[in-house]
Order: C-alpha cells, then structure tokens, then sequence
C-alpha cells in the first residue's frame, strides 16, 4: 500500500519516490502534494500506481501524480507519463476509458443579480435542452457517414452542421480536431454507440454548472479572458466521449493485455497493458484514441449550443455566440505527441494525460493568439458545493510536468463511502440552502458526487500554482448544477 513507499519531501509541494523503491522502476517518481494532501493521499493506493507507471518500457523524465491524484485503472487518475516516441510505449489504462473527457466554459455578459429571478426557469430549460443520465441518447442520432466525419473532423464537422461558429474552434485545444484519426481502426461496437450518443451528457461527475465569477487573482489574465467582472455569469461543462470511447479503451486494453508476452513485457500490474508506439497495434490505438477524442469535442460543441439556446429562450436573447462566447475547451484524458528538453536534448515522446490537463505558458505556439500574452487557460472544476477555478499555464509546467497540471478536485471518498457518507435527500437541502439549483437524473447517484467525497479544490490549485505549473486567474461558484 502506499504507506510502505518511502517518499521524499523535495519542497512544500513535491516528494519523490525513489527508483530504489522498485528495481522495476525506470525513472522515480514525482507527487505534488502539501502536507495535507499528501496524508490523504497515502490512504489511497495511487502513489503505488505512480510507482507502477515508472516501469513502463521507455518512460522518460518522471512518473508524475498531480494533487488531486486518485486510485484509477492502471495509471492513478491525476497521473502523468512520457514515453520515448521511438521505443516506447502508449498504455490505453494511461488515458482512460473516457478519451477526451474535457471541460469548456462559456462567457456571458450578464451578471448575477440580473438573472436571480429566473435561476429555476434556467435550470429546467438546460435540463430539457441537455440530455443525460447512464447510456442515453443524444441530442443528433447519426447515420454510419455523419459518425465517420464526427470520428475524422471533430467540432468542426460539429460547426459546420450549425452548431456554433468557427470563432469557437480557435479556442478548442487542437481546433477540436485531433489529427490522425483512424475511422477502420474502431470497431463496429463503438461505432453503434457512438451514433446514438452525440450531445449527452452522461452521468457520474459530468454536468453542467451556471457559475459566478467570485473571485480574481490576476486581473490582467481575467480581462484577457474575458471572465474580469465579479459577479459575472458564466457556464461550464464537463462531459467527455460517451459509450463510443468506452469502447474503444475496452476494446484495445483487450488487445494490448493479450499481445504482452509476444512484445516481451512483463509489467507490474496488468492493467497497464500496453503497445510498442511504432507497431501496427499501437499506431491503430493512437488512430482509433483521436477518434474518441473528435467525438468528444464534437459531443460538447453541441451541448454548447444546447446551452445557447437555453439562455436565448429564458433572457429573450439570439443564441449568438457574440452573447456567449467559448472562453476554452481543454481535454483531460489523452495521449499527445509532443516535444520537451529531457535532460539537455529534445526529444519527441508520447504525454499521457489522464486526469491531467495540459497548461502550456504564455508565448507557445499551441495557445490561441488572443491568449499568447497570458497562457494557456486551465479549466479546473471542483466539487457541485463549493468552487471551480480558471488558471493559465505557467513555465514550471514545461520544466516540470511535460506542459501539465491537475484537471479537478480529486475523490477522496469512493462512491462507495460517498454514499453511506451522505443521503440524496440530505445532499439536495443542503445544496439549496446554499442557493444552488440542483437538476438531476437520478438521484440515486447523486449522493456519489457529494461535495464531501472530493478534495478541496482550492488546496488542490493552491499546490500547482504554488509548484510554478499554472497561475490562479478567477474563481468561480456554482449556482445551477445539471447532471446525469
């Protein structure tokens, strides 16, 4: 368990696990936590899974936890690793079974006191305009042709049916379109999910929110943001690839866990499972992945519009995206093929996120124009009671964490524990005593996304802007939750 890996405090907001730890363990591994964190952490059995990663054939640099760090399939969930482009490997337990799950947030120019008296109204529209809950359908069912754009082109096929405009896309990390997407490596399964799928929300902890901007950080990269105005209202939401990327992390774990012993690995923990990045296997993994991640982007450029349309019935406004602009859409479980100094040298390697996000600095190329001069947005929800948070990438996430930093709160309870913690009817009272309008699906899973089975967003954050990966900009308090 993780209490028996002998860590080391590097700093206030670091520890190391040492490779000694493990003759298997090709690099250390590296935890962001402070002092509290950490205790919490230890009662979990991530900081093993860090250990684990660290033998993976051809990881580079560190095996890395993010504060929100949590037990997950193979890798921790908060989990960051880099493997060699050439000779190492992709791990599809490394980006998880929901590809591309990912949080984008909407800017609006009203304030809170102007929308107090239609927050219901509002909750009930986005609830009828948002499909969710467990296997539903989706706002567009889609033919066999229509699911092959969605796979290939992402949320631009998305825009060019009407659902949003091309102003959105240059906010999308990769455009909303990652390359090299291999329809004929998916198979038929996913495809008949995925066609019923298209606009939901699912359930679990994906929503919707209407927030409030409650505090600022840094006023230079909240006007730039377009988020510089207290009390501004704002809305996020966080949903990922459906049943089509569930299926294809499941299908091609198969796949991997049954081609181990002909590529000679003998992992530590079955679940990490993985393809050589250069064979036929791991290339159609990597095809089949940016597949689930075109449908994602896909997915929530229509909820989006749903959205739009939603404020544009209850305020009496055209659904113009001028009215709601896209601040940013950032994903949190993907594998990408990018370029960082390992020890002196470039070098291109394969960065597995998963419930990580990326948080690249101010002046890289891959930031939209309008955000050069601040950085990357970094969208990091928190739990449905209390906070959520815009950051912007910093430096010490190119030095540090291969361009990464956390992607929310984390659990700190299982669903399990959430549950006997806490009764749906309980969880509904207190949530609207505090003035938040809760629609939900079923009730019944409510009391698993309790406030109390998650971290403190704000220690969480706290960590990684004090560690140098991402700067504090606003943050913002939920006043309508949505969810499956």
């Amino acid at each position: 368990m993780g209490d028996k890996i002998p860590l080391e405090r590097i700093d206030d907001n670091r520890w190391r696990i040492p490779r000694r730890y493990n003759d298997a363990m090709n690099v250390s591994g590296i935890v962001y936590a402070d002092s509290e964190l950490i205790e919490m952490i230890l009662n979990d059995n991530a900081l093993q899974q860090v250990a684990n990663v660290a033998t993976l054939p051809g990881i580079v640099g560190h095996s890395l936890g993010m504060p929100d760090i949590h037990w997950g399939y193979g890798f921790p969930v908060g989990g960051v690793a880099a493997t060699d482009a050439e000779k190492g490997v992709v791990s599809p337990g490394g980006i998880g079974f929901d590809i591309n799950c990912g949080v984008r947030l909407l800017a609006t120019d009203l304030l809170r006191d102007q929308i107090k008296g239609s927050i219901d109204r509002l909750a009930d529209e986005l609830y009828r305009n948002l499909p969710s809950g467990v296997g539903g359908d989706g706002m567009r069912l889609l033919n066999e042709t229509e699911m092959r754009e969605v796979m290939v082109r992402g949320a631009e096929w998305a825009v060019d049916e009407g659902y949003g405009t091309a102003a959105d896309l240059e906010v999308t990390e990769e455009n909303g379109r990652l390359a090299g997407a291999r329809p004929e490596a998916v198979s038929r399964q996913a495809v008949l999910r995925g066609m019923k799928q298209l606009g939901s929300l699912g359930s679990g902890n994906h929503f919707c929110e209407v927030q409030v901007v409650d505090h600022i950080y840094d006023e230079k990269a909240a006007e730039a943001l377009g988020l510089a105005q207290k009390g501004q209202v704002v809305v996020t939401i966080h949903c990922g690839s459906r049943g089509f990327g569930h299926q294809v992390a499941e299908d091609y774990i198969k796949l991997a866990e049954s081609k181990q012993q002909q590529y000679g690995f003998h992992l530590v923990d079955r679940q990490l499972a993985c393809l050589p990045l250069q064979s036929e296997e791991g290339q159609a993994y990597l095809g089949a992945m940016a597949c689930g991640a075109n449908f994602a982007w896909a997915n929530r450029q229509l909820l989006m519009h749903g959205v739009r349309q939603a404020f544009s019935s209850v305020f009496g406004r055209k659904a113009r995206p001028k009215d709601m602009p896209m601040v940013y859409d950032v994903c949190h479980n993907i594998a990408k093929m990018e370029e960082y100094e390992i020890n002196g040298e470039m070098k291109r390697v394969c960065v597995h996120r998963k419930g990580a996000t990326r948080a690249f600095p101010a002046g890289h190329p891959a930031v939209p124009e309008k955000y050069r001069a601040v950085g990357q947005p970094v969208l990091i929800p928190g739990d449905m009671g209390r906070y959520s948070f815009m950051l912007v990438g910093a430096p010490g996430s190119m030095e540090q964490s291969f361009g990464s930093c956390c992607h929310g709160a984390g659990r700190r309870l299982s669903r399990t524990a959430a549950k006997k913690a806490v009764g749906s009817k309980q969880l509904l009272e207190m949530l609207e005593k505090k003035g938040i309008a809760i629609r939900v699906h079923s009730k019944n899973l409510l009391a698993e996304e309790a406030p109390q089975a998650y971290k403190d967003a704000q220690q969480v954050v706290n960590v990684v802007h004090n560690a140098g990966l991402a700067s504090l900009v606003v943050r913002l308090k939920p006043i309508i939750v949505v969810k499956g």
